[in-house]
């Protein structure tokens, strides 16, 4: 690479306040690393941000496609030369995607918990049988039947800050969210947040016992493949331990031909060179989840072994 290479690149992003921050941060990680570095940003409306009149699994049928309904337009965008790293909650992107394009790498990852957001403290036991509690995600919503199966679980679309604004105006008891997005929205998981007036109280959800999704807590970054001068950037900011983990996650998932609305949860923890691995799979229609775990120092030998201990 000569230093040509690395005169100017240009990110792709959501518009979302969340999507916008995640930009922000792949942004800052690039200038530490090149500063002399012209970055420039694409806001792109994607499919998922445009459709919020139905149910996230509803949206890809509403649609007609089976390409990620947060990732389609910016892949058409890397496609087109007119942005050079798409920047993606990991976690929204499918297992499968082009050959043409490639997930180069991850930042740090931030907290992987899901959390119930409350208008009255206590968390999950305090809620009362009957509680209304929203999510888009269909993991979110199994996994909270399969543990309190008296409360109701509807679903719930919109950006964080828009899902929050609901629950303050008592359209819900509570709501389930991913830890990573409030944190990196500047809300606190030891006081509660004030939101349209309304005191919301944060629960994190241990991972060990209400699982994440697959890539929950991190940002992907997907670039052409081939492309040189963008792997490199990328090579410059990612962290080792967190793709080891989201590679095994995504491989598990893609083996058992799950996509973002599959209610699969899957836990990963690196002690050292060993990755451990529990995943729960839940039929569609709820119940009781097939469990398994595996573990072992090369992420994708764990992860068809851990599908395979499901078979």
């Amino acid at each position: 690479m000569s230093e040509t290479d690395f005169q100017k690149t240009t990110i792709g992003t959501r518009g979302s306040d969340l999507a916008l921050v995640q930009a922000a941060s792949v942004e800052r990680a690039l200038s530490q690393a090149y500063p002399d570095l012209r970055i420039s940003r694409r806001v792109i409306r994607t499919t998922g941000d445009r459709r919020t009149d139905v149910a996230l699994a509803e949206v890809a049928k509403a649609e007609g496609t089976d390409k990620g309904i947060f990732t389609k337009e910016l892949e058409e965008a890397l496609r087109a030369g007119e942005i050079d790293i798409a920047v993606h909650s990991l976690k929204d992107v499918p297992t499968v995607i082009s050959e043409e394009f490639e997930i180069a790498g991850v930042l740090v990852r931030a907290p992987i918990r899901d959390v119930l957001v409350t208008r009255k403290p206590g968390g999950l036991d305090a809620l009362p049988a009957g509680a209304v509690v929203g999510t888009s995600a269909v993991r979110r919503a199994r996994q909270l039947q399969w543990l309190r199966p008296d409360l109701k679980v509807i679903d719930l679309r919109g950006n964080v800050p828009t899902r929050l604004r609901k629950l303050a105006e008592g359209s819900y008891d509570a709501i389930l969210l991913a830890e990573a997005g409030l944190v990196r929205l500047g809300h606190r998981m030891t006081k509660p947040s004030v939101v349209f007036g309304a005191e919301l109280h944060m629960s994190p959800l241990a991972e060990d016992v209400f699982f994440p999704a697959a890539g929950q807590g991190a940002i992907g970054l997907e670039i052409r493949k081939g492309d040189q001068a963008a792997s490199a950037l990328v090579a410059s900011i990612l962290d080792t331990a967190t793709f080891t983990r989201v590679r095994a996650e995504r491989e598990f998932l893609r083996l058992l031909e799950g996509g973002c609305s599959t209610p699969v949860g899957v836990f990963t923890s690196l002690d050292e060179s060993v990755l451990q691995m529990d995943a729960r799979v839940f039929p569609d229609e709820g119940g009781t989840p097939r469990v398994a775990k595996a573990s072992g120092g090369d992420p994708l030998k764990v992860a068809r072994e851990l599908f395979e201990s499901l078979a």
